[in-house]
């Protein structure tokens, strides 16, 4: 088996993983590790924009208390205001690395979305802010002499030495057929999210939860699984792929109706369609339920053709791809799992539980985005954070790694994983939008047998499969913990917020998981 020696290892090659190897290319010699190709990644397809405060008529505080008030009582205070206040720097940080956003004339446009009380969501090329991000900073890392990518290469679990300190991983690459090990001075997660355990989602097919699955298995302690994302409106159109519709769409005046044409938000708030992400989204699931129906629907047609094409031009020639003109006809949506906002417990500098393991990202739980993410502030935590875990990563100067010889076969070119669909149908089913103890206690016990029951071979699917099945259970268990109704986390059986106890951070290790109490 093939080992080699750098200084940091970094897991993705989304925002996060990109901007913190810029740092640590400061200080030493990095390795980004990526399953799939460089620039294959959730942030890649953010469409939506980057919320930064920079408008004339925003400030600071507006942003500060917008993001709190998504996250429904349960954002941590002091990580919002990291996020908020040094969001501006970073974001013109980009600026000067070749990032371009959509001006008009001589100032940024900015666009508005759901619980924002004004317009701070900046955007490029219409909807594809984060592929030009993405662009910049992989632009910028692929000229740094420090940094070299690996991509096509599956991390398979952490490593430790003798202190228990993480000082590098084992992987597999698939596509040339060997095995090996990276050992550095720390690793950095960077992986991105989960939203492949169900069976609608907005991410792409590599979202199987690798980061959080290897760093529990490593003994990490992961915070406020329960919250999971739904994305109100992807795509829903038979053979036409989970495409995510942005919610700047319903921002720019996009109304949400049924299969009756009947407008129906303002019935379930009053902020209609830019309510939260988590009321818009339990909204469609009731009307779908309500009506008999398998979507609703997105009235686009009261805008502008010509704004249309111009404002949205990914999302408009994506559906005219699948024979919807969207300036004409209504467009089919419904819900899909889109963020994951627990995560790998941090602290505000990317620190986890485990000395010589950071994270930062959609992996990472700092207590930013609470119960609930407040639109267009994933991207941005991903640069703030992701700096921030770098810097941490070069001040803790921890020494040179050493481990024993290690022994694993090459990879097996072969396709598995035949218990994937079943695990999707349990987290849809039971540990979807709307939850109830009973089906949440049979998702964790079937979770839990199929995952004592599998041994992955050295196959790609298997292995993802191992890490979606891990958390998965970690989910479901803490979503039975969870007796009330918060933010994305919404119980039939608990419906109303329990304030006394509620605004606690859940806490769990894969332990609580395999040997329930």
């Amino acid at each position: 088996m093939m080992i080699e020696q750098v200084d940091y290892i970094v897991i993705g090659t989304g925002i996060a993983g990109l901007r913190a190897s810029l740092t640590l290319a400061t200080g030493g010699s990095v390795a980004i590790v990526c399953k799939g190709g460089l620039s294959e990644s959730s942030s890649g397809l953010a469409q939506g924009g980057i919320a930064v405060a920079l408008s004339d008529e925003d400030e600071i505080r507006f942003h500060i208390q917008d993001t709190l008030a998504a996250g429904d009582g349960l954002c941590l205070r002091r990580a919002v205001e990291v996020l908020v206040e040094e969001g501006p720097q970073y974001f013109l940080e980009l600026i000067q690395w070749g990032a371009h956003f959509d001006m008009s004339g001589d100032r940024f446009s900015f666009g508005r979305e759901g619980a924002h009380r004004v317009h701070r969501i900046l955007h490029a090329q219409g909807d594809s802010t984060g592929k030009e991000i993405v662009r910049a900073l992989l632009a910028r890392a692929l000229e740094e002499k420090n940094i070299h990518f690996l991509p096509h290469t599956f991390t398979a679990d952490l490593l430790k030495d003798v202190d228990e300190r993480v000082v590098g991983i084992s992987y597999f690459n698939f596509k040339g057929n060997r095995a090996g090990a990276l050992i550095g001075r720390a690793v950095m997660l960077a992986s991105g999210g989960i939203g492949q355990i169900y069976r609608e989602t907005s991410n792409p097919d590599g979202a199987t939860g690798d980061g959080m699955g290897i760093a529990a298995r490593a003994g990490a302690v992961l915070e406020d699984m329960e919250f999971v994302q739904f994305h109100p409106t992807a795509l829903s159109l038979e053979g036409a792929p989970n495409f995510l519709i942005s919610e700047a769409v319903r921002g720019e005046g996009a109304v949400l109706v049924n299969r009756k044409g009947e407008a129906f938000m303002r019935t379930y708030h009053n902020a209609a369609e830019l309510a939260p992400r988590d009321i818009v989204s339990r909204s469609i699931f009731s009307e779908m339920a309500a009506t008999h129906s398998n979507c609703v629907y997105l009235d686009l047609t009261r805008l502008r053709p010509s704004f249309i094409r111009k404002r949205f031009p990914r999302i408009y020639q994506t559906c005219r791809k699948y024979g919807l003109d969207i300036t004409r006809v209504l467009l089919p949506v419904r819900p899909a799992a889109h963020y994951m906002m627990g995560g790998v417990r941090t602290d505000l500098q990317g620190r986890t539980s485990l000395r010589g393991l950071y994270a930062a990202g959609e992996v990472a739980c700092t207590g930013v985005h609470g119960a609930n993410r407040l639109a267009s502030n994933s991207l941005l935590e991903g640069l703030v954070f992701g700096a921030r875990a770098a810097e941490a990563i070069l001040a803790d100067r921890l020494p040179e790694a050493r481990i024993e010889p290690l022994r694993i076969g090459n990879p097996v070119q072969r396709k598995g994983a035949p218990g994937l669909a079943r695990l999707k149908k349990l987290m849809t089913e039971k540990v979807g939008i709307v939850r109830n103890g009973c089906d949440l206690a049979a998702a964790a016990a079937a979770i839990r047998m199929m995952n004592q029951s599998l041994s992955p071979r050295r196959i790609r699917s298997e292995l993802e499969l191992k890490n979606m099945l891990q958390v998965a259970g970690l989910i479901a268990s803490s979503a039975l913990r969870r007796q009330e109704s918060r933010g994305a986390h919404f119980r039939k059986d608990f419906p109303k917020k329990d304030n006394r106890t509620g605004k606690k951070h859940s806490l769990i290790m894969l332990a609580d998981f395999d040997e329930p109490a």
